[in-house]
């Protein structure tokens, strides 16, 4: 017996000994791990498609107590004023190709060859590593001015510490109930931050990551103050400015489930929606306006009744990506057209120059909340990264789809580059069989929110989408954000895969990247809190949906000869109506735009005169004050009227001299 224990001890220690010689590290530092095969790991591995089952009861589902409560959608409000669109060109051929090929929907032509599993690599570097700053959940308040902490009595509720609740802001019973109905509990570190101060009337300058509830942040202080406003005036008190057109739709349903057991009104004025609809709400005075600053400053100068001398509370939703795209004129003019007894609030997610250069302009004495500068991902986000060596570029496509139908099937957004990419991607993942939409700027407002409203109700599985959707929007469910292109700067990626993992749930997202996209890889290893694994897609798989999308390549080829044809006819079309109204003699309807930045002029050349005679210069003066005359005249001798009347008119001297 102890002779066997002995024994076994030994091998105990060879056992261990052995185990250390396999963890000793490489050369460079990095050590690669393939977990394919763990327990943790079989949820990101591929597997076929589970259909599901209609008869299964939802855990979701809740009794309402009133008919309106059950058929109340906040983007029914969009969608009524928008044209319901069409099935496009696209959808009819797909659909149709899809009947040619024998698959049912649903149905993804997955081989058991194709289901192989992927391998990890955890790669995690040692030695000289640098120590992370430990995120934390209190927000810092400060004033911006002096630098230094509010000396208040209450400083510690500012900070969040002591707030636990939404009952301990002292909000209004309307409100209460739509807190409740909306089943939030605990406020957020920018909400708990934010509500105390914005009810103080004080300007506030805040920044925190994405899905921490910003848009909840400023709108609830903002409404309780709308709740105690003179009852006889009807007059717009709120300007909420945001930079796209999806991100003011999200925030005009937010307000409207916070403010739908209240009377005040809001108004959403973005481009895409009918002016004619939006001018008669504007002159109603709204309380609310959420707007883009292009249509706004059209509605200043062509809405009779409609200015902003009124306005109370100024917000500024996404002020970096304002700023970003060209907006900072157009935003310092509409601030100058507000009253300078205003209260302002500015929310941004990265605080670049810019913001602070803005934040001068428009905030007096403003209080700093800041959660995090948002220069990491969110905690349960799991990232990975599928490298792309420079012979295989051309294997973005393969990679995407064999990711999509083998292992992704549905809660995904796939972030692309450019307009034309997207709408590629999204005809061909549509012919192999899955539920498809697009979100770029090409589209039309209808189709752009269209596709929106179908991703949120789970009518399509993937979303393929470009930058326009990687601000502010708040799609619950999402899993899986894929970045087919990586963005261009580290704050852009930051913003894309916050789309996922929001408010403390999980994802995860995949980025393909190639060899000159290794430097924003970099930075997210610098930044990363836990392991960046690598995906490694067997070759065999990606041949052979290289394969598939060769042979999809003519149909692809076919969609798109016939969707070009389509549009040059429906242009075609849309000349001869104009030129038909033109010469019916109806005129079309012209819109000024009133601000400083489209008044300007380019300033004329000056041109070169000759060195003349002082009496010929003075012949020309002369000349000059009497040209109007001559202009009028010359004018009217080039008309046909006039040749038509002077013609008449000497054959009616000549029939008279004859007589």
């Amino acid at each position: 017996m102890e002779l066997k224990s002995s024994l076994e001890n030994t091998d105990l220690l060879k056992s261990d000994k052995s185990d250390l010689k396999k963890n000793i590290p490489d050369e460079d530092n990095e050590k690669s791990e393939e977990s394919s095969d763990s327990e943790a790991e079989m949820e990101f591995q591929p597997s076929k498609v589970k259909k599901r089952k209609f008869g299964d009861f939802s855990e979701d589902f809740e009794f309402v107590s009133t008919t309106a409560e059950y058929n109340r959608d906040s983007w029914d409000d969009l969608m009524k004023q928008l044209k319901r669109r069409k099935k496009t060109h696209v959808d009819d051929a797909i659909e149709k190709l899809r009947n040619d090929g024998g698959l049912k929907d649903d149905e993804v032509d997955v081989s058991e060859e194709d289901l192989v599993h992927d391998d990890f690599r955890l790669k995690e570097r040692k030695g000289k590593k640098k120590k992370l700053e430990e995120r934390s959940e209190e927000a810092l308040v400060e004033d911006i001015v002096t630098g230094e902490k509010l000396e208040m009595e209450d400083a510690d509720v500012f900070t969040g510490d002591q707030i636990s609740s939404f009952y301990q802001m002292n909000l209004s019973r309307p409100l209460m109930r739509a807190v409740t109905q909306l089943g939030f509990i605990h406020p957020t570190p920018i909400q708990a931050a934010t509500i105390p101060i914005a009810l103080l009337g004080r300007d506030i300058c805040g920044c925190a990551g994405t899905g921490t509830g910003k848009t909840a942040a400023y709108m609830l202080p903002t409404l309780e103050r709308l709740l105690f406003r003179p009852s006889n005036q009807m007059v717009t008190r709120v300007l909420v400015l945001v930079p796209t057109r999806e991100l003011g739709a999200q925030v005009f349903s937010v307000t409207r489930d916070l403010a739908q057991f209240t009377k005040i009104e809001t108004c959403l004025a973005i481009g895409g929606f009918e002016l004619k609809t939006q001018e008669v709400a504007l002159r109603q005075g709204p309380d609310i306006v959420i707007a883009t600053p292009g249509r706004l400053i059209d509605h200043l100068k062509n809405t009779p009744s409609f200015s902003l001398s009124s306005v109370e509370i100024l917000i500024l939703d996404e002020a970096d990506r304002m700023l970003d795209t060209y907006f900072a004129e157009q935003m310092k003019e509409i601030i100058g057209h507000c009253a300078k007894t205003r209260q302002t609030m500015l929310f941004s997610a990265t605080m670049t120059e810019k913001v602070k250069d803005l934040a001068t302009v428009s905030l007096v004495k403003p209080v700093k909340v800041f959660v995090d500068s948002n220069q990491a991902v969110a905690e349960n986000l799991r990232q990975e990264f599928i490298r792309i060596r420079g012979e295989s570029e051309r294997d973005r496509e393969p990679i995407l789809a064999a990711l999509i139908c083998r292992t992704f099937h549905d809660h995904v957004i796939v972030f692309v580059q450019t307009k034309k990419q997207a709408h590629r991607l999204r005809i061909l993942l549509g012919l192999l069989n899955k539920k498809v939409g697009e979100l770029h700027g090409n589209l039309t407002q209808a189709q752009r929110l269209e596709a929106l409203k179908c991703f949120k109700d789970e009518q399509l599985d993937i979303l393929v989408a470009t930058d326009v959707a990687a601000r502010g929007l708040d799609i619950s469910g999402i899993r899986t954000v894929i970045n087919f292109v990586m963005p261009l700067t580290y704050e852009h990626y930051i913003h894309r895969v916050g789309r996922t993992a929001r408010a403390g749930r999980g994802g995860i997202s995949i980025s393909l990247v190639g060899e000159t996209e290794r430097k924003i890889v970099k930075d997210i290893h610098k930044n990363a809190q836990h392991p960046i694994k690598n995906r490694i897609i067997p070759t065999e798989v990606i041949a052979r949906y290289k394969n598939k999308i060769t042979s999809l390549e003519p149909d692809i080829d076919v969609i798109v000869r016939e969707e070009m044809e389509k549009k040059a006819i429906a242009r075609a079309e849309n000349v001869l109506n104009r030129t038909k109204d033109r010469v019916e003699g109806v005129k079309p309807l012209k819109r000024e735009f009133p601000l400083k930045i489209f008044e300007r002029k380019m300033p004329q050349k000056p041109t070169k005169v000759k060195k003349e005679e002082h009496g010929k210069k003075k012949g020309r003066k002369e000349r000059k004050q009497g040209g109007s005359f001559t202009k009028a005249i010359s004018n009217v001798k080039s008309s046909r009227k006039f040749r038509h009347e002077a013609s008449s008119a000497q054959k009616m001297k000549q029939r008279k001299r004859r007589n």
